[in-house]
């Protein structure tokens, strides 16, 4: 299984959601199923099937985060004097005639309105391994780019 990368931040988020879950989000539904039950006959009883599907729905993501969260590993905060980028790196780029600085992290934690972008994104990807000076062509969906990397840090 490959490495899920994460940083701190986030993967302390994704704990504490899965801890809710397990607590109090089986909770609740132990709660409603209890309730249901209360009402009689399950066969004809929405409040119920509704339950049934919640407690379906919570156990599904507590599964889901239990696997990532197996995979993953942690981006080492990046630290002065890098020469060569690596998830976790915050790089300037210059890209069609403009200055860009990205962060390359993982797929859970990207956010390209903040600047954070996927070391799986045609340019995060490209980006791996580059020094300062260096210059790569990325296909992206919105065709191809020219991008040359001015500063790690």
């Amino acid at each position: 299984m490959d490495a899920t990368y994460l940083t701190q931040d986030k993967y302390d988020e994704l704990m504490k959601e899965l801890e809710e879950l397990k607590t109090g989000g089986r909770r609740e539904v132990a709660e409603r199923l209890k309730h249901a039950k209360e009402l009689g006959d399950l066969s004809e009883n929405s409040e119920y099937q509704e339950a049934r599907e919640q407690q379906s729905r919570i156990e599904q993501k507590i599964s889901q985060l239990e696997d990532l969260l197996r995979s993953v590993s942690i981006i080492e905060k990046s630290s002065a004097g890098n020469t060569v980028i690596k998830i976790g790196s915050r790089v300037t780029v210059e890209k069609g005639g403009q200055s860009i600085a990205y962060t390359i992290v993982g797929s859970q934690d990207a956010d390209p309105a903040l600047g954070k972008i996927s070391n799986e994104s045609p340019i995060g990807r490209s980006l791996l391994g580059l020094s300062v000076g260096a210059s790569a062509h990325v296909t992206t969906p919105k065709g191809d780019v020219a991008i040359k990397v001015l500063r790690i840090e």
